[in-house]
């Protein structure tokens, strides 16, 4: 981490004048294009990071700059009392390719989560009377850090001196559905998880967990929330995770790649759970803007294009398939797992010594869950690419094993 300042004025002025919420590594980026960016010194890194899952089509994207430009000439924001033509045809695109009927356009993941859980609770709360408002979440799930978003994620790390949490919520082990069944009663509105834990490590579901969960949601009249933010947006090879697994939710949210850099998360629900958001139930003044809406239209259209999420598919595979390779020869790699081009390599150690030296090497990647090294670059990632970030890790590898 960045341990010395004073350096680079960049580093040493956010340090001096910004909270220090992150622990950044010594590095300023100035500058990026495709699935590579700059720091101020020049030098160059092949991004595996990509923003968080959030650059899908990489950074300075030609698409997102001409549809950026071309709407910032048009119209930029105006209030939501009134209709917008970007904001609708979002709208449609993302209904009428998904399950959903309804859109609610935020700024961010945590709001979709917050939306989401605003919904649930307002939905039970018309339909069976007060008393039913617990939400079960997932151990080692991540959904936001605002305090009802912060409430809903099982990691007591990141609650620490948050006291009093919002109250409602109760946690299960991911793939215990065993756990989940015992957890459901009169009580429970609804069962809020990730199709794929990002935060918590990638984790992935158990044959046929997610259609147990359904079943289970289905039998005590409880909503079933995926939270897709991370996992959505063509990432696994499909639109959507859950579409792999043959379930379908009642409520979804979606944020990151969703606007490729872009503000901007999106709360689906089906058309029963939409009436219960009438005029002054829920606002936002940011929320869908039309300059951020023309952009994600563009970005969502172009995952559309046939072939281009299979692509991505294709490639994470292969990218697995190397992943799996190091793991057979180095015995401290626990386990290689993930869909498409969210992949994560378990070491037996932690995860960070891991990262700082790809870092030196010109590579970004990131740890999940300590000792998790995440992979989740732009879906225009190469394989070439892949293979020199392979041989990196071959190398550090080779000295972490000594």
């Amino acid at each position: 981490m960045n341990n010395n300042p004073q350096n680079d004025s960049i580093m040493s002025l956010a340090d001096r004048y910004m909270f220090q919420t992150y622990g950044r590594f010594p590095v300023a980026l100035v500058r990026g294009e495709g699935c590579r960016v700059w720091d101020d010194k020049g030098k160059a890194y092949l991004d595996f990071v990509g923003g968080i899952a959030v650059c899908a089509l990489g950074h300075s994207s030609p698409l997102v700059s001409r549809v950026l430009e071309e709407q910032s000439k048009i119209l930029v924001h105006v209030s939501n009392l009134y209709y917008t033509r970007p904001q609708t045809e979002l709208a449609q695109l993302l209904v009428e390719n998904s399950f959903a009927d309804r859109v609610f356009f935020c700024n961010s993941g945590a709001e979709a989560n917050e939306a989401a859980i605003k919904v649930a609770r307002r939905y039970s709360n018309e339909k069976f009377g007060p008393g039913r408002h617990v939400i079960v979440s997932m151990y080692n799930s991540f959904h936001g850090r605002t305090m009802a978003t912060l409430s809903a994620t099982g990691q007591s790390k990141i609650q620490v001196g948050y006291d009093p949490l919002l109250q409602g919520f109760k946690f299960v082990s991911f793939n215990d559905v065993k756990g989940l069944d015992q957890a459901m009663d009169d009580s429970v509105c609804a069962v809020i998880l990730e199709p794929i834990q990002g935060e918590g490590g990638v984790v992935c579901p158990d044959p046929g967990y997610l259609k147990e969960v359904r079943d289970l949601c289905n039998r005590h009249n409880a909503l079933l929330i995926f939270d897709e933010v991370q996992v959505g947006m063509g990432r696994t090879g499909r639109l959507f995770a859950h579409e792999h697994y043959g379930v379908t939710p009642d409520i979804m949210t979606l944020a990151k790649a969703l606007g490729n850099g872009l503000p901007i998360g999106a709360m689906l629900s089906t058309e029963e759970l939409g009436s219960v958001f009438g005029p002054g139930s829920h606002a936002t003044t940011f929320g869908g803007t039309p300059l951020v809406t023309a952009v994600s239209k563009a970005v969502v259209e172009k995952l559309l294009e046939k072939g281009w999420m299979e692509e991505a598919g294709r490639v994470g595979e292969y990218f697995k398939g190397k992943l799996e390779g190091l793991a057979r020869r180095y015995p401290f790699i626990k386990d290689v797992r993930g869909l498409g081009l969210i992949l994560g390599m378990e070491l037996d150690r932690p995860g960070t010594p891991v990262v700082e030296a790809c870092l030196k090497e010109g590579f970004l990647v990131n740890c999940a869950h300590e000792t998790v090294l995440r992979f989740i670059p732009p879906l225009i990632i190469q394989k070439g690419e892949i293979d020199l970030l392979v041989e990196a890790l071959d190398t550090i590898f080779q000295k972490v094993g000594d």
